[in-house]
């Protein structure tokens, strides 16, 4: 039974199989929402900051613990230098946040004019609940994990060109 739990602990921690690194990206998706989430809630309820601001800065911690966990522990990336994966992470997450945005708003329209489901107990409130969970869930898996996956932490030919970007934001230096 322990060489049972040792052997899937180890595929777990390590394993590059599809459903292992999905379980980890799982967890640290977990890790930087509720780094995002409890940090935008302290600064709003007490520090007092707007509620953009707030909201801002959590997702923006959240998206640094998310990148880090990632690149360490769920991708076990090799072999990519640190700054191509802050260009590339950060490209993803800019369509991210435009795919959340324009998906959320459509499946809101689209459902919005349903109203067969206020018949079966569904209230109209509840649209943008169903519509922002849906696709969010849809933009984290099939957008945010397979790019994470494929592209943010493997080597790949735009390397070169995302370590130039960098370079622009610290200062010229282009090696890692």
């Amino acid at each position: 039974m322990k060489q049972g739990v040792k052997k899937v602990e180890e595929k777990l921690l390590n394993s590059d199989s599809l459903i292992f690194t999905f379980l980890r990206s799982v967890v640290s998706s977990q890790a930087a929402s509720w780094v995002d989430l409890g940090l935008g809630f302290m600064l709003f309820a007490w520090i007092g900051m707007e509620p953009w601001l707030s909201t801002g800065l959590g997702a923006i911690a959240g998206g640094v613990i998310n990148c880090f966990i990632n690149y360490h522990f769920t991708f076990h990336a090799q072999g990519v230098p640190w700054r191509a994966v802050i260009v590339k992470y950060m490209m993803v997450w800019v369509g991210s946040i435009v795919l959340n945005s324009a998906g959320t708003q459509g499946v809101y329209m689209l459902i919005d004019g349903w109203h067969w489901l206020e018949k079966i107990g569904f209230k109209p409130d509840g649209y943008y609940a169903a519509s922002r969970l849906f696709v969010s869930l849809m933009v984290s898996w099939f957008w945010n994990f397979v790019l994470q996956r494929y592209f943010v932490y493997r080597p790949s030919r735009f390397d070169n060109t995302a370590i130039r970007i960098a370079s622009v934001f610290t200062g010229g230096k282009s090696k890692d």
